[in-house]
C-alpha cells in the first residue's frame, strides 16, 4: 500500500514497530524515485501517533492521507481466550485505529480536506471459528468508519475502510503453508484463491484520491467474493 501511494505521487511516512522493515520499504520507495520518512511507532500508544502525524507535517508540509493498517490476530477457541488476549487484540486493532484517527483529527479538520483509510477485514462481516476476538475488533473498525465518515463529512474529510479477505502475509503464511488449512480457507472464496498483495494497492490509491470525494463511511470488501457468498 505504501509503495502504491508513493508511485501515485504521495510522500509517505512509514509507521510500524520494526525499524528494519520500515527502512527496507523506504529504500524500495526511494529507489523508485519517491520520498519516504521512517517513523518507528507503536499504535497502542497515543503519544506515538501524535508524534507520527506531527513528524509527517513537519517533513512534508501537511497531512492529507492516513492509512490505519496495524493489526494482530490470535486464533483460539473463544472459551480458551483470556482477558489478556482480548486486551492485546483490542489495543492494536481497534484502539490503534482510534489513536490514528484522533491524532490526525486536528490536522485534517484544520485543512478541511483529507482521506482516512482504515483496514477492517472480511471477518468483521462473516464468522470463522477461532477468530471471535479478531472479528469483534474488525467489526468495530467497520462501525467506527461508518460513524466517523458521517461526522467528518462536514469537514470535507472522507473516512472509508477496506475489508480484505485472505491475503498471504507474514502473519498467516505458516497457516497457509498447511495444505489442509489452505484448502479450508480458500473453499469459502468463490474465486478459489487468495488475494495478491499487489491487488490492494490500487484500491488504496483510489480511496486516497479525488475519485472517492463523494464516498464516505463505506467499507469496500476486497475478498474474491467471500463476503457475498
Amino acid at each position: 500500500m505504501a509503495r502504491a501511494l508513493a508511485e501515485a505521487g504521495a510522500r509517505v511516512a512509514l509507521a510500524g514497530r520494526s525499524k528494519p522493515d520500515l527502512e527496507a520499504t523506504a529504500q524500495l520507495i526511494e529507489d523508485a524515485g519517491g520520498r519516504a520518512l521512517v517513523m518507528p511507532t507503536d499504535v497502542t500508544r497515543y503519544a506515538d501517533l501524535e508524534a507520527l502525524m506531527e513528524g509527517a507535517v513537519r517533513e512534508f508540509g501537511g497531512l492529507d492521507i492516513v492509512v490505519n493498517n496495524a493489526g494482530i490476530a490470535r486464533v483460539t477457541p473463544f472459551a480458551d481466550a483470556t482477558a489478556d488476549d482480548w486486551r492485546a487484540i483490542v489495543d492494536v486493532n481497534l484502539t490503534g485505529v482510534f489513536n490514528g484517527c484522533r491524532a490526525a483529527a486536528p490536522h485534517l479538520i484544520a485543512r478541511r480536506a483529507g482521506k482516512v483509510i482504515n483496514l477492517a477485514s472480511v471477518l468483521g462481516a462473516v464468522g470463522l471459528p477461532g477468530y471471535s476476538l479478531y472479528a469483534a475488533t474488525k467489526g468495530g473498525v467497520i462501525a467506527l468508519t461508518r460513524a466517523l465518515g458521517v461526522e467528518w463529512a462536514r469537514h470535507n474529510v472522507q473516512v472509508n475502510a477496506i475489508a480484505p479477505g485472505w491475503f498471504v502475509t507474514e502473519m498467516n503464511e505458516q497457516a497457509f503453508s498447511d495444505p489442509r488449512i489452505n484448502e479450508r480457507l480458500t473453499r469459502d472464496i468463490p474465486m478459489r484463491r487468495t488475494g495478491r498483495l499487489d491487488e490492494i494497492g490500487p484500491l488504496v490509491v483510489l480511496l486516497a484520491s479525488a475519485g472517492s470525494d463523494f464516498m464516505t463511511g463505506q467499507t469496500v470488501f476486497l475478498d474474491g467474493g467471500h463476503s457475498a457468498a
